[in-house]
């Protein structure tokens, strides 16, 4: 069966900005979606759902029926209803994979999983930024040409990122000011995984870029969930029925075997 991807768009800057609106005339989010579908094909199955839609586009059966979710907010986190947020946290849990892009490191969702402020430093001043491969191999980074990409022009982020250690660290930024970030990260959390990916400004076409594109597309494959695995519990069950003596025996000698 096709990834079913659901893209996520807070679709407020190209409806108040001119600038915004020159870049993405269609909104960011056909940008996202087309740039999945051109790599992916058949392989996806994408619909879009923006933050002024009915429960922001994120109904129980939209959220059951998404397997990869891309999220960019900015100016509107504070709309966001807790309750839609705690269940798309729910869903990764579960398994649904999360993109979150640039400013959607505020996102409720982004913070209810990594259980941090997820402060950064920030400049807006359309300086160059390369985002350097440091997992060379990772599936993330397939189909890219060189060690790096290189955006002439984007906003910068800085350290100290707050952020959980990734559990995986694919793509660290640097920046004509000097300043380096942590730029393509990858967490799991319950069956889910979360992949944070920095660049993106709305005021410039990065998400026009080859390689920002391939990146977004190999992420959604990277993200979706295993078929065929255990269900994710939601509770923690009392097991009435101890283990038996022997048993806990053949445990407690594996345990100080290893030891």
């Amino acid at each position: 069966m096709p990834i079913r991807v659901t893209v996520w768009h807070e679709h407020r800057h190209e409806k108040t900005s001119k600038a915004v609106q020159a870049v993405y005339p269609k909104g960011m989010q056909n940008a996202f979606k087309k740039a999945i579908e051109e790599h992916l094909g058949d392989e996806v199955k994408v619909r879009v759902a923006l933050l002024d839609d009915a429960e922001h586009g994120l109904s129980d059966k939209i959220l059951k029926n998404t397997d990869v979710m891309t999220w960019w907010g900015h100016g509107a986190h504070g709309e966001v209803k807790d309750e839609i947020a705690q269940k798309v946290a729910q869903r990764v849990r579960e398994g649904m994979g999360l993109i979150v892009l640039h400013s959607g490191h505020y996102s409720k969702p982004f913070k209810l999983l990594m259980g941090t402020n997820c402060h950064l430093k920030w400049r807006e001043a359309g300086e160059k930024e390369r985002l350097w491969n440091v997992s060379p191999g990772h599936p993330i980074t397939a189909g890219l040409s060189k060690d790096y990409i290189e955006l002439e022009h984007e906003e910068m982020y800085g350290e100290h990122f707050d952020i959980p250690d990734p559990d995986e660290l694919v793509f660290v930024s640097w920046f004509e000011g000097g300043e380096i970030f942590r730029s393509g990260c990858v967490w799991k959390r319950g069956a889910g995984k979360v992949f944070y990916f920095r660049p993106g400004h709305e005021t410039f076409p990065t998400y026009f870029h080859p390689d920002i594109k391939r990146v977004i597309a190999n992420a959604v494959k990277y993200v979706a969930p295993a078929t065929d695995t255990a269900p994710y519990r939601n509770g923690s069950p009392n097991i009435k029925e101890p283990l038996s003596p022997i048993a806990t025996k053949h445990v407690v000698d594996e345990a100080l075997h290893r030891h």
